[in-house]
Protein backbone atom coordinates (compact mmCIF):
# COMPACT_ATOMS: atom_id res chain seq x y z
CA UNK A 1 0.00 0.00 0.00
CA UNK A 2 1.40 3.43 -0.96
CA UNK A 3 1.81 6.36 1.42
CA UNK A 4 -1.02 8.23 -0.29
CA UNK A 5 -3.37 5.34 0.22
CA UNK A 6 -2.41 5.11 3.89
CA UNK A 7 -3.00 8.86 4.34
CA UNK A 8 -6.34 8.62 2.61
CA UNK A 9 -7.30 5.73 4.82
CA UNK A 10 -6.24 7.69 7.88
CA UNK A 11 -8.21 10.88 6.91
CA UNK A 12 -11.46 9.08 5.95
CA UNK A 13 -14.46 10.27 8.17
CA UNK A 14 -15.67 7.92 10.88
CA UNK A 15 -19.51 8.96 10.84
CA UNK A 16 -21.11 6.46 13.22
CA UNK A 17 -18.55 7.01 15.89
CA UNK A 18 -18.77 10.84 15.79
CA UNK A 19 -22.64 11.29 15.55
CA UNK A 20 -23.61 9.07 18.49
CA UNK A 21 -22.56 11.54 21.25
CA UNK A 22 -24.29 14.48 19.48
CA UNK A 23 -27.59 12.61 19.27
CA UNK A 24 -27.39 11.69 22.94
CA UNK A 25 -26.81 15.34 23.91
CA UNK A 26 -29.78 16.57 21.81
CA UNK A 27 -32.09 13.99 23.36
CA UNK A 28 -31.01 15.06 26.82
CA UNK A 29 -31.66 18.72 26.09
CA UNK A 30 -35.07 17.89 24.65
CA UNK A 31 -35.99 15.89 27.73
CA UNK A 32 -34.88 18.68 30.02
CA UNK A 33 -36.90 21.23 28.04
CA UNK A 34 -39.99 19.01 28.14
CA UNK A 35 -39.56 18.46 31.86
CA UNK A 36 -39.13 22.21 32.42
CA UNK A 37 -42.17 23.00 30.30
CA UNK A 38 -44.22 20.37 32.09
CA UNK A 39 -43.11 21.68 35.45
CA UNK A 40 -43.98 25.25 34.39
CA UNK A 41 -47.44 24.13 33.24
CA UNK A 42 -48.00 22.24 36.47
CA UNK A 43 -46.83 25.18 38.57
CA UNK A 44 -49.01 27.56 36.52
CA UNK A 45 -51.98 25.23 36.93
CA UNK A 46 -51.42 24.95 40.65
CA UNK A 47 -51.01 28.71 40.89
CA UNK A 48 -54.19 29.33 38.95
CA UNK A 49 -56.00 26.74 41.04
CA UNK A 50 -54.88 28.46 44.22
CA UNK A 51 -55.79 31.87 42.75
CA UNK A 52 -59.22 30.64 41.65
CA UNK A 53 -59.90 28.79 44.88
CA UNK A 54 -58.89 31.64 47.17
CA UNK A 55 -59.91 34.69 45.12
CA UNK A 56 -61.34 34.38 41.60
CA UNK A 57 -64.19 32.00 42.45
CA UNK A 58 -65.66 34.68 44.72
CA UNK A 59 -66.24 37.06 41.80
CA UNK A 60 -68.58 36.99 38.84
CA UNK A 61 -67.65 39.01 35.76
CA UNK A 62 -69.36 40.12 32.59
CA UNK A 63 -68.80 42.65 29.86
CA UNK A 64 -72.41 42.33 28.69
CA UNK A 65 -73.40 45.41 30.68
CA UNK A 66 -74.70 48.83 29.68
CA UNK A 67 -75.59 52.13 31.31
CA UNK A 68 -79.35 52.70 31.68
CA UNK A 69 -81.38 55.62 32.99
CA UNK A 70 -84.72 57.37 33.08
CA UNK A 71 -85.65 58.85 29.71
CA UNK A 72 -88.40 61.28 30.76
CA UNK A 73 -90.68 62.10 27.84
CA UNK A 74 -91.97 65.65 27.33
CA UNK A 75 -95.51 65.37 25.96
CA UNK A 76 -98.24 68.01 25.63
CA UNK A 77 -101.31 67.75 27.85
CA UNK A 78 -103.31 69.72 25.28
CA UNK A 79 -103.10 69.95 21.51
CA UNK A 80 -101.96 73.02 19.64
CA UNK A 81 -99.45 74.64 17.30
CA UNK A 82 -95.84 75.01 18.44
CA UNK A 83 -94.74 78.66 18.42
CA UNK A 84 -91.40 78.41 20.25
CA UNK A 85 -88.81 75.85 21.39
CA UNK A 86 -86.48 76.91 24.19
CA UNK A 87 -84.10 73.92 24.40
CA UNK A 88 -82.31 71.56 22.04
CA UNK A 89 -80.45 68.26 22.18
CA UNK A 90 -77.40 68.06 24.51
CA UNK A 91 -78.49 71.14 26.49
CA UNK A 92 -78.92 71.06 30.27
CA UNK A 93 -82.35 72.13 31.56
CA UNK A 94 -83.66 72.48 35.10
CA UNK A 95 -86.97 71.21 36.43
CA UNK A 96 -89.74 73.71 35.64
CA UNK A 97 -87.81 75.46 32.86
CA UNK A 98 -90.08 76.18 29.83
CA UNK A 99 -89.19 73.97 26.89
CA UNK A 100 -92.02 74.27 24.34
CA UNK A 101 -94.74 76.89 23.90
CA UNK A 102 -98.02 76.33 22.06
CA UNK A 103 -100.25 79.02 20.59
CA UNK A 104 -102.58 80.46 23.26
CA UNK A 105 -105.16 82.41 21.30
CA UNK A 106 -108.02 79.93 21.63
CA UNK A 107 -107.28 78.95 25.21
CA UNK A 108 -107.09 82.61 26.26
CA UNK A 109 -110.56 83.30 24.83
CA UNK A 110 -111.96 80.28 26.66
CA UNK A 111 -110.28 81.43 29.86
CA UNK A 112 -111.76 84.92 29.67
CA UNK A 113 -115.23 83.46 29.07
CA UNK A 114 -114.84 81.22 32.12
CA UNK A 115 -113.77 84.20 34.22
CA UNK A 116 -116.88 86.14 33.19
CA UNK A 117 -119.14 83.16 33.89
CA UNK A 118 -117.72 82.75 37.38
CA UNK A 119 -118.18 86.45 38.13
CA UNK A 120 -121.77 86.28 36.90
CA UNK A 121 -122.46 83.15 38.97
CA UNK A 122 -121.13 84.81 42.12
CA UNK A 123 -123.32 87.87 41.59
CA UNK A 124 -126.41 85.76 40.89
CA UNK A 125 -125.86 83.66 44.01
CA UNK A 126 -125.17 86.77 46.01
CA UNK A 127 -128.56 88.08 44.83
CA UNK A 128 -130.19 84.97 46.29
CA UNK A 129 -128.77 85.78 49.72
CA UNK A 130 -129.87 89.41 49.42
CA UNK A 131 -133.37 88.25 48.46
CA UNK A 132 -133.57 86.30 51.69
CA UNK A 133 -133.55 89.57 53.58
CA UNK A 134 -136.14 91.29 51.40
CA UNK A 135 -138.41 88.25 51.44
CA UNK A 136 -138.11 88.00 55.22
CA UNK A 137 -139.08 91.67 55.46
CA UNK A 138 -142.04 91.01 53.19
CA UNK A 139 -143.13 88.17 55.49
CA UNK A 140 -142.95 90.52 58.47
CA UNK A 141 -145.02 93.08 56.58
CA UNK A 142 -147.64 90.47 55.71
CA UNK A 143 -147.72 89.31 59.30
CA UNK A 144 -148.44 92.91 60.37
CA UNK A 145 -151.23 93.09 57.80
CA UNK A 146 -152.75 89.91 59.19
CA UNK A 147 -152.56 91.23 62.73
CA UNK A 148 -154.20 94.51 61.70
CA UNK A 149 -156.96 92.74 59.77
CA UNK A 150 -157.59 90.42 62.73
CA UNK A 151 -157.85 93.38 65.13
CA UNK A 152 -160.24 95.21 62.78
CA UNK A 153 -162.48 92.15 62.58
CA UNK A 154 -162.43 91.67 66.33
CA UNK A 155 -163.41 95.28 67.02
CA UNK A 156 -166.26 95.18 64.53
CA UNK A 157 -167.54 91.92 65.92
CA UNK A 158 -167.44 93.37 69.44
CA UNK A 159 -169.77 96.26 68.54
CA UNK A 160 -171.88 94.38 66.03
CA UNK A 161 -174.59 93.74 68.66
CA UNK A 162 -175.16 97.43 69.29
CA UNK A 163 -175.94 98.01 65.61
CA UNK A 164 -173.03 100.38 65.14
CA UNK A 165 -171.48 98.11 62.52
CA UNK A 166 -173.35 96.55 59.67
CA UNK A 167 -173.01 92.96 58.62
CA UNK A 168 -171.51 94.15 55.36
CA UNK A 169 -168.62 95.81 57.18
CA UNK A 170 -168.00 92.65 59.16
CA UNK A 171 -168.01 90.68 55.92
CA UNK A 172 -165.46 93.10 54.42
CA UNK A 173 -163.28 92.76 57.52
CA UNK A 174 -163.38 88.98 57.25
CA UNK A 175 -162.45 89.15 53.59
CA UNK A 176 -159.58 91.51 54.39
CA UNK A 177 -158.28 89.07 57.03
CA UNK A 178 -158.41 86.16 54.59
CA UNK A 179 -156.60 88.20 51.96
CA UNK A 180 -153.90 89.19 54.45
CA UNK A 181 -153.46 85.57 55.55
CA UNK A 182 -153.18 84.43 51.92
CA UNK A 183 -150.57 87.10 51.22
CA UNK A 184 -148.65 86.02 54.33
CA UNK A 185 -148.72 82.40 53.20
CA UNK A 186 -147.41 83.35 49.75
CA UNK A 187 -144.66 85.47 51.28
CA UNK A 188 -143.58 82.63 53.54
CA UNK A 189 -143.50 80.20 50.61
CA UNK A 190 -141.38 82.60 48.59
CA UNK A 191 -138.96 82.94 51.49
CA UNK A 192 -138.81 79.16 51.98
CA UNK A 193 -138.26 78.61 48.25
CA UNK A 194 -135.37 81.06 48.22
CA UNK A 195 -133.86 79.58 51.38
CA UNK A 196 -133.76 76.16 49.71
CA UNK A 197 -131.20 77.67 47.34
CA UNK A 198 -129.09 79.19 50.10
CA UNK A 199 -129.45 77.13 53.29
CA UNK A 200 -126.35 75.42 54.73
CA UNK A 201 -123.99 76.98 52.23
CA UNK A 202 -122.16 80.20 51.47
CA UNK A 203 -121.60 82.17 48.32
CA UNK A 204 -118.17 80.58 47.89
CA UNK A 205 -119.51 77.04 48.43
CA UNK A 206 -122.74 77.43 46.47
CA UNK A 207 -123.14 74.75 43.76
CA UNK A 208 -123.61 77.34 41.02
CA UNK A 209 -120.39 79.06 42.02
CA UNK A 210 -118.54 75.76 42.37
CA UNK A 211 -119.66 74.70 38.90
CA UNK A 212 -118.46 77.95 37.38
CA UNK A 213 -115.22 77.69 39.37
CA UNK A 214 -114.62 74.18 38.01
CA UNK A 215 -115.10 75.46 34.47
CA UNK A 216 -112.65 78.27 35.13
CA UNK A 217 -110.14 75.86 36.64
CA UNK A 218 -110.35 73.66 33.55
CA UNK A 219 -109.93 76.65 31.23
CA UNK A 220 -106.99 77.92 33.27
CA UNK A 221 -105.26 74.55 33.19
CA UNK A 222 -105.71 74.32 29.42
CA UNK A 223 -104.28 77.81 29.09
CA UNK A 224 -101.31 77.15 31.37
CA UNK A 225 -100.56 73.75 29.84
CA UNK A 226 -99.84 75.37 26.51
CA UNK A 227 -96.41 75.91 28.07
CA UNK A 228 -94.51 72.64 28.60
CA UNK A 229 -91.88 72.72 31.38
CA UNK A 230 -89.04 70.29 31.96
CA UNK A 231 -90.35 67.60 34.34
CA UNK A 232 -86.88 67.00 35.82
CA UNK A 233 -83.38 68.42 35.69
CA UNK A 234 -81.32 66.76 32.98
CA UNK A 235 -80.10 66.84 29.41
CA UNK A 236 -82.37 67.19 26.39
CA UNK A 237 -82.38 64.28 23.96
CA UNK A 238 -84.45 62.96 21.04
CA UNK A 239 -85.98 66.33 20.10
CA UNK A 240 -88.38 65.74 17.23
CA UNK A 241 -90.68 68.76 17.47
CA UNK A 242 -90.37 71.73 15.11
CA UNK A 243 -91.75 75.28 15.22
CA UNK A 244 -95.10 75.50 13.47
CA UNK A 245 -95.84 71.82 13.98
CA UNK A 246 -99.38 70.88 15.01
CA UNK A 247 -99.11 68.47 17.95
CA UNK A 248 -101.70 66.31 19.67
CA UNK A 249 -102.01 65.60 23.37
CA UNK A 250 -99.70 62.78 24.41
CA UNK A 251 -97.35 62.94 21.41
CA UNK A 252 -93.65 62.64 22.44
CA UNK A 253 -91.82 65.81 21.46
CA UNK A 254 -88.47 65.45 23.25
CA UNK A 255 -86.92 63.69 26.22
CA UNK A 256 -85.01 64.81 29.30
CA UNK A 257 -82.41 62.42 30.75
CA UNK A 258 -81.23 63.05 34.35
CA UNK A 259 -77.66 61.72 34.14
CA UNK A 260 -77.27 61.86 37.92
CA UNK A 261 -79.80 59.03 38.21
CA UNK A 262 -78.30 56.42 35.88
CA UNK A 263 -77.52 52.81 36.75
CA UNK A 264 -75.99 49.77 35.03
CA UNK A 265 -77.89 46.75 33.74
CA UNK A 266 -75.47 43.81 33.74
CA UNK A 267 -76.59 40.64 31.93
CA UNK A 268 -75.19 37.64 33.81
CA UNK A 269 -75.54 34.02 32.80
CA UNK A 270 -78.04 32.15 34.92
CA UNK A 271 -75.25 30.01 36.39
CA UNK A 272 -73.47 33.15 37.60
CA UNK A 273 -76.24 34.46 39.87
CA UNK A 274 -76.37 31.45 42.21
CA UNK A 275 -74.55 33.28 45.00
CA UNK A 276 -75.43 36.81 43.93
CA UNK A 277 -77.43 38.89 46.45
CA UNK A 278 -78.74 42.44 46.79
CA UNK A 279 -76.21 44.74 48.43
CA UNK A 280 -73.06 42.91 47.29
CA UNK A 281 -70.21 45.26 46.26
CA UNK A 282 -69.49 45.73 42.58
CA UNK A 283 -66.50 47.10 40.70
CA UNK A 284 -67.12 48.56 37.26
CA UNK A 285 -65.15 50.03 34.39
CA UNK A 286 -66.52 52.03 31.49
CA UNK A 287 -65.11 51.58 28.02
CA UNK A 288 -65.27 55.33 27.52
CA UNK A 289 -62.78 55.91 30.39
CA UNK A 290 -60.89 52.62 30.37
CA UNK A 291 -59.16 51.12 33.39
CA UNK A 292 -58.05 54.51 34.70
CA UNK A 293 -61.52 55.11 36.20
CA UNK A 294 -63.00 52.45 38.46
CA UNK A 295 -66.57 52.82 39.68
CA UNK A 296 -67.86 51.36 42.92
CA UNK A 297 -71.43 50.16 43.13
CA UNK A 298 -73.82 47.69 44.71
CA UNK A 299 -76.25 45.10 43.45
CA UNK A 300 -79.63 46.88 43.57
CA UNK A 301 -81.93 44.17 42.28
CA UNK A 302 -82.67 41.42 39.80
CA UNK A 303 -84.99 41.48 36.83
CA UNK A 304 -88.22 39.51 37.08
CA UNK A 305 -87.29 37.56 33.94
CA UNK A 306 -84.52 36.90 31.48
CA UNK A 307 -83.97 39.09 28.48
CA UNK A 308 -85.48 36.57 26.10
CA UNK A 309 -88.61 36.18 28.26
CA UNK A 310 -89.56 39.82 27.66
CA UNK A 311 -88.61 39.90 23.99
CA UNK A 312 -91.20 40.14 21.24
CA UNK A 313 -90.51 36.52 20.29
CA UNK A 314 -89.82 34.53 23.48
CA UNK A 315 -87.32 31.70 23.00
CA UNK A 316 -89.76 28.86 23.71
CA UNK A 317 -90.03 25.82 21.51
CA UNK A 318 -92.67 23.14 22.09
CA UNK A 319 -91.55 21.01 19.14
CA UNK A 320 -88.98 18.24 19.13
CA UNK A 321 -86.26 20.44 17.64
CA UNK A 322 -84.79 22.10 20.70
CA UNK A 323 -81.35 23.32 21.67
CA UNK A 324 -80.69 24.55 25.17
CA UNK A 325 -79.24 28.05 25.29
CA UNK A 326 -77.83 29.55 28.47
CA UNK A 327 -80.04 32.50 29.42
CA UNK A 328 -78.91 35.83 30.80
CA UNK A 329 -80.65 37.70 33.62
CA UNK A 330 -80.39 41.51 33.87
CA UNK A 331 -78.98 42.62 37.23
CA UNK A 332 -79.29 46.28 38.21
CA UNK A 333 -76.17 47.89 39.65
CA UNK A 334 -76.47 51.14 41.62
CA UNK A 335 -73.55 53.56 41.25
CA UNK A 336 -71.91 56.03 43.62
CA UNK A 337 -73.47 59.50 43.00
CA UNK A 338 -70.19 61.30 43.67
CA UNK A 339 -68.34 59.18 41.13
CA UNK A 340 -71.10 59.86 38.61
CA UNK A 341 -70.64 63.57 39.24
CA UNK A 342 -66.86 63.34 38.77
CA UNK A 343 -67.01 60.99 35.77
CA UNK A 344 -70.47 61.23 34.18
CA UNK A 345 -71.86 58.35 32.15
CA UNK A 346 -74.34 58.39 29.27
CA UNK A 347 -77.18 56.02 28.65
CA UNK A 348 -76.11 53.06 26.52
CA UNK A 349 -72.37 53.08 27.26
CA UNK A 350 -70.66 49.68 27.61
CA UNK A 351 -69.40 48.60 31.03
CA UNK A 352 -67.33 45.79 32.50
CA UNK A 353 -68.75 44.49 35.78
CA UNK A 354 -67.22 42.39 38.58
CA UNK A 355 -69.43 41.36 41.51
CA UNK A 356 -67.97 40.21 44.82
CA UNK A 357 -70.23 37.30 45.88
CA UNK A 358 -68.39 36.28 49.05
CA UNK A 359 -71.04 37.70 51.37
CA UNK A 360 -74.52 36.25 50.85
CA UNK A 361 -76.42 37.98 53.67
CA UNK A 362 -78.53 40.07 51.29
CA UNK A 363 -81.89 39.15 49.79
CA UNK A 364 -82.22 37.35 46.49
CA UNK A 365 -85.14 39.61 45.51
CA UNK A 366 -86.34 43.02 46.72
CA UNK A 367 -88.72 42.60 49.66
CA UNK A 368 -90.10 46.15 49.96
CA UNK A 369 -91.34 48.98 47.78
CA UNK A 370 -88.90 51.83 47.03
CA UNK A 371 -88.72 54.35 49.86
CA UNK A 372 -88.40 57.33 47.51
CA UNK A 373 -90.68 57.23 44.47
CA UNK A 374 -89.83 59.16 41.34
CA UNK A 375 -91.98 62.26 41.13
CA UNK A 376 -92.11 65.85 39.92
CA UNK A 377 -93.89 68.88 41.33
CA UNK A 378 -93.52 71.23 38.37
CA UNK A 379 -97.25 70.92 37.59
CA UNK A 380 -98.47 71.64 41.13
CA UNK A 381 -97.93 75.41 40.81
CA UNK A 382 -100.41 75.62 37.93
CA UNK A 383 -103.22 74.13 40.04
CA UNK A 384 -102.37 76.48 42.91
CA UNK A 385 -102.47 79.50 40.61
CA UNK A 386 -105.87 78.40 39.31
CA UNK A 387 -107.26 78.20 42.86
CA UNK A 388 -105.85 81.64 43.68
CA UNK A 389 -107.45 83.11 40.57
CA UNK A 390 -110.83 81.62 41.52
CA UNK A 391 -110.57 83.01 45.05
CA UNK A 392 -109.74 86.46 43.70
CA UNK A 393 -112.73 86.56 41.33
CA UNK A 394 -115.12 85.34 44.03
CA UNK A 395 -113.86 87.93 46.50
CA UNK A 396 -114.08 90.73 43.92
CA UNK A 397 -117.71 89.93 43.07
CA UNK A 398 -118.90 89.07 46.56
CA UNK A 399 -118.56 92.53 48.01
CA UNK A 400 -115.20 91.70 49.55
CA UNK A 401 -111.76 93.13 48.95
CA UNK A 402 -109.42 91.85 46.26
CA UNK A 403 -106.79 89.36 47.38
CA UNK A 404 -104.13 91.20 45.44
CA UNK A 405 -103.47 88.25 43.15
CA UNK A 406 -102.48 88.92 39.54
CA UNK A 407 -105.35 89.50 37.15
CA UNK A 408 -106.46 86.50 35.16
CA UNK A 409 -106.89 88.70 32.11
CA UNK A 410 -103.16 89.40 32.13
CA UNK A 411 -102.68 86.25 30.09
CA UNK A 412 -98.96 86.39 29.57
CA UNK A 413 -98.27 86.78 33.29
CA UNK A 414 -100.47 84.05 34.69
CA UNK A 415 -98.80 80.66 34.59
CA UNK A 416 -95.66 80.53 36.68
CA UNK A 417 -93.75 78.50 34.08
CA UNK A 418 -94.45 80.69 31.06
Amino acid sequence: MSNNQQAAGTNAPQHPAQQAPATTNNNGKRKRMLLSLTAAIVVAGIGYGVYWGMYARHFENTDDAYVAGNVVQVTPLVGGTVVSISADDTQLVTAGQPLIQLDRADSQVALEQAEAQLAQAVREVRTLYVNNGSLAANVALREADVAKARDDLRRRQAIAGSGAVSNEEISHAQSALKGAESALLAAREQLASNKVLTDQTTVEKHPNVQRAAASLRSAYLSFARSSMPAPVTGYVAKRSVQVGQRVAAGAPLMAVVPLDQVWVDANFKEVQITHMRIGQPVTLEADVYGSKVEYQGKVAGFSAGTGSAFSLLPAQNATGNWIKVVQRLPVRIALDPQQLKDHPLRVGLSMTVKVDVRREEGAAMAAAAPAKPMQTDVYDKVAQDADQLIARIIAANNGGRSTGLPSASAANAKPANT
